[in-house]
């Protein structure tokens, strides 16, 4: 995948996450330049949401799609906190725990997709959606496996 499909691909993403109807709202913009920004059609090739419109539809939208997509490409760790749990992380002991489960959820998921043989793009994304929580209780492992080496 180019990374002009890949950004535009979480761009829609983003779009569809605020809501087309509010995205217009919010950015001034119609549902056909929304539209243009995210189309994989030869004539949009070019065309890229403005970096300002993207901070106005992240600060509405559950995620910072583009923003994790551009971290991505980077090969950068976004530190992002949009899911409490229902007990603050109390260490790394805790963190192991929570790892496991969540990799259990992971498997889970792959074990149910892989089922039929093939893995349908919902399938993918619930399989996504773990993936980003396994990466977060990573982060908090690291930033508690920091605390206690300081």
């Amino acid at each position: 995948m180019s990374t002009a499909s890949y950004l535009k691909k979480h761009t829609e993403a983003l779009v569809k996450d605020v809501g087309i109807e509010a995205a217009c709202a919010i950015t001034g913009k119609s549902k056909a330049t929304l539209g243009r920004y995210y189309s994989d059609s030869d004539e949009h090739d070019d065309r890229f949401m403005p970096i300002d419109v993207v901070a106005e539809l992240e600060s509405a939208a559950r995620f910072p799609h583009v923003t994790a997509a551009l971290c991505d490409l980077r090969g950068i760790t976004l530190s992002y906190d949009a899911e409490k749990r229902n007990a603050a992380s109390k260490g790394v002991n805790q963190d192991v725990v929570a790892l496991a489960q969540r990799f259990a959820m992971l498997m889970s998921e792959y074990n149910s997709a892989i089922g039929d043989g093939r893995i349908t793009i919902n399938e993918a994304k619930r399989m996504l959606r773990e993936t980003l929580a396994i990466q977060q209780v990573l982060l908090e492992m690291k930033l508690n496996l920091e605390d206690e080496v300081s």
